[in-house]
């Protein structure tokens, strides 16, 4: 006689998966967190490029000024850009292209009634987010002071 098997004659058991509602409530938690982390990544991600900026802007006023005590004057301003004088100074390849906040760098000498200045042309933010580099940097007034809004952009005024 084969021995007993009490396998054989068990009640099957239930294999059980999650329900559809289980799923969906899954769904709308990831959702709901995505939905809380979405804006604050933007923000943390505008605020590096804030950041960016305004270091590349202390960067190139550095620059500019070392090379006004070293030289005994400012580099010219015959081209739109920064100045091959600078090439000394400054990574000309890194300041030929796009700011962080977008646009393009600009040396201006006896332009926009200021003896000298650092610009950033065409931007691609509103003032709301050049206040804030305002703010960080001079008096949060794009009116006044060393950091301004001119024509087609803003400037770092180095000298009045």
């Amino acid at each position: 006689m084969p021995p007993f098997n009490s396998t054989r004659f068990a009640q099957p058991k239930l294999q059980r998966g999650f329900t559809l509602v289980e799923i969906m409530i899954v769904v709308v938690i990831i959702g709901l967190l995505a939905a809380l982390a979405i804006p604050a990544f933007s923000r943390v991600k505008q605020k590096a490029r804030i950041n960016t900026f305004i270091n590349d802007l202390r960067i190139g006023k550095d620059a500019f000024e070392t090379y006004s005590l070293e030289v005994g004057a400012w580099p010219p301003d015959g081209i739109s850009g920064i100045p091959p004088e600078m090439s000394e100074y400054m990574n000309l390849t890194r300041w030929a292209g796009t700011s962080s906040l977008g646009g393009n760098w600009d040396w201006d000498l006896d332009q926009f009634g200021y003896r000298a200045g650092l610009s950033i042309l065409s931007p691609n933010v509103d003032d709301i987010v050049m206040t804030e580099v305002d703010k960080a940097i001079d008096d949060g007034d794009l009116t006044g002071g060393s950091f301004r809004r001119r024509d087609g952009g803003f400037i770092m005024i180095l000298e009045f």
